[in-house]
């Protein structure tokens, strides 16, 4: 690529995020990536890392261990692709905003319930929106307008969660609904940018995140029997489609939320 095309990706060190730098990298992108992850996860990410650049001998990635709900943090960033990008050139085609950190908490615990945790606060409950869904605002507004993206395929990971309700996933459920929200809000604002933006509503899939919700497990299996290829989907699966959707040729396809779960949710 004469004009070197970058992937952002936020939320990159495992399940789709990691996924899907696997395959933009494969595919010729540069990367940035954007994670928060402590110190124990280092050996993890820098196998990462030197697997995405591999993937060619003058592969760019540059990773940030960063809060990319902060808007400090986001604005040093922000400051950072400016920087790299004068030197090297190309732009940003993709942004993906795959951030998974909320709390798993009911609303309302049952009146004989002995438990001691307390349900959701006021403050677990924005901090999840704010994450999960305002975040992708954010960066979206702060990327125009430091005149980083170019034509550019705005990506965002939903869940069938954001129109049903599971026990403990009310706050999550809430940031997903608001989510799609502001991917047709953005799709309206961004048509006259060149800028498509979609939500991707991947199947039940075995990653991190998955697996902090209460009672997974049943999640999973029941997902595998509904599904018409009797299995979970997989990160890769996500990552080939996010490959062909971000192809020129898809211009005209946004506003979306987009199911990518070999046929799951339609038989639900």
């Amino acid at each position: 690529m004469s004009d070197r095309v970058w992937a952002l990706i936020l939320g990159v060190s495992s399940g789709f995020g990691a996924a899907a730098a696997r395959a933009f990298a494969q595919e010729g992108y540069d990367i940035f990536g954007v994670h928060l992850d402590r110190r124990a996860a280092a050996d993890r990410i820098a196998a990462l890392v030197s697997d995405l650049r591999s993937s060619a001998p003058d592969r760019r990635v540059y990773f940030f261990n960063e809060n990319a709900a902060n808007d400090a943090s986001r604005a040093k960033m922000i400051g950072q692709f400016k920087e790299i990008l004068a030197q090297t050139g190309g732009h940003i085609r993709v942004l993906l905003h795959s951030l998974a950190f909320g709390t798993l908490r009911p609303y309302i615990y049952p009146p004989d319930d002995d438990r001691h945790d307390r349900p959701a606060s006021r403050k677990q409950i924005e901090m999840t929106v704010d994450v999960m869904a305002n975040s992708l605002v954010y960066w979206s507004q702060d990327l125009v307008e430091a005149a980083l993206l170019k034509q550019s395929r705005i990506f965002a990971m939903t869940s069938a969660g954001s129109q049903r309700a599971w026990h403990n996933y009310g706050p999550v459920s809430a940031a997903k609904a608001a989510l799609e929200a502001h991917v047709r809000q953005l799709c309206l604002e961004l048509a006259p940018h060149g800028h498509t933006v979609n939500a991707i509503m991947a199947g039940v899939t075995d990653t991190p995140a998955l697996q902090k919700i209460p009672n997974s497990e049943a999640l999973m299996g029941a997902a595998i029997q509904r599904n018409p290829h009797r299995r979970l989907t997989r990160p890769d699966d996500v990552a080939a489609c996010l490959i062909e959707l971000a192809r020129p040729g898809t211009y005209w396809m946004t506003g979306n939320v987009i199911c990518v779960d070999g046929g799951e949710d339609a038989c639900a």
